[in-house]
């Protein structure tokens, strides 16, 4: 792929000599007389490879240029910059390189050092982005082993109990949605995916029986359900690479008026994602058959949502869930074996 380089000046002289010996060695180059044209250029072109900008320009200087450089959204805010300039004050060398700026390259310019200078700057920039995107690749490849592993962790925490198989995977979907609704983006959707995934992980330390138990609890089996939570975020403690798993799994079944457990927080004390999951977790749970009854009617679990605001849920995220129930008209978004499960988004 040609490379393609701007050269920025004011001098006329400058940008024919630069364009000569650029494009006779085999680059794409592009001449601009301001750092206003290049503003105009942005609009509507992609970035090239480098730009070469003089400093002392009427207008707007190649200082400010570079600024405007960076507050853009696409492939130019990182766009590298090698100066062209007269001056060898040090002042200016240490604000342009503050500012961003890759080089600097003295007027009048020697053919031979202009080529190797512009040649050598494109081989590296091209070579960090072929590393960035090799190391984006492993990283993504790693995440997806991650959320595999977490997937069959999820699988092995929910056949545990025999009438709940899916549930960590709808929790996780559901809070997903409210998360993206508020306003979350994909990374930290992705990321409370994975809490929902395993906010029931603490489970592994509770008997069987007692799961599945088809009547109502005792005090002592109520207790030993309720140590899930602290189970659980011990365990996820461990992982120092995402400490915010522990949160959804440690703190779920916390409620917003301070009376859940297994700490009593209340308000915004719980950690956000947690209040979200709580959300999600108590829907399912309503809308999921168990050992002791079927799932409920969706207008029994909107009014179960509604009565809860404020006291079981964060109102914000209660509604968030209100609004998801009235776009679901045909009450897909519940434990059905009938439709796989919960209503992809």
């Amino acid at each position: 792929m040609i490379p393609e380089v701007i050269v920025i000046d004011d001098d006329p002289i400058i940008l024919k000599r630069a364009w000569n010996i650029l494009t006779d060695v085999g680059f794409k180059v592009i001449v601009l007389k301001s750092g206003k044209a290049l503003l105009e250029h942005i609009k509507d072109n992609s970035a090239p490879d480098i730009i070469l900008m003089d400093i002392s320009m009427p207008e707007m200087d190649g200082f400010e240029v570079i600024k405007e450089l960076k507050k853009c959204e696409n492939g130019w805010r990182d766009t590298p910059v090698i100066f062209l300039t007269a001056n060898e004050d040090e002042e200016v060398e240490t604000k342009g390189l503050s500012l961003g700026a890759m080089d600097f390259i003295r007027k009048p310019f020697i053919a031979s050092v202009l080529v190797i200078r512009v040649q050598h700057a494109v081989e590296l920039i091209r070579l960090q982005r072929n590393l960035e995107g090799l190391v984006d690749a492993k990283t993504k490849e790693n995440e997806n082993l991650f959320l595999h592993v977490v997937e069959c962790l999820a699988d092995a925490i929910d056949a545990k109990d025999k009438y709940t198989n899916g549930h960590s995977g709808r929790v996780a979907e559901y809070s997903r949605e409210i998360a993206k609704r508020y306003g979350y983006d994909e990374k930290r959707q992705e990321k409370i995916f994975m809490m929902g995934l395993l906010h029931d992980v603490g489970k592994i330390g509770v008997p069987d029986e007692v799961i599945n138990k088809p009547g109502k609890l005792t005090d002592e089996e109520f207790a030993c359900i309720k140590k899930h939570p602290a189970i659980g975020g011990k365990i996820l403690g461990n992982i120092k690479e995402m400490p915010e798993l522990a949160a959804g799994a440690k703190w779920h079944h916390e409620r917003f008026d301070g009376r859940g457990y297994p700490q009593g927080l209340a308000g915004e004390e719980i950690p956000e994602e947690a209040r979200i999951i709580a959300v999600a977790d108590a829907y399912d749970a309503m809308t999921s058959n168990r050992s002791y009854r079927g799932a409920l009617a969706q207008e029994i679990v909107r009014g179960e949502i509604e009565k809860g605001k404020g006291s079981q849920f964060d109102p914000k995220f209660a509604d968030i869930m209100l609004a998801m129930i009235d776009d679901d008209k045909e009450y897909l978004m519940r434990d059905d074996h009938d439709n796989h499960g919960a209503k992809n988004y």
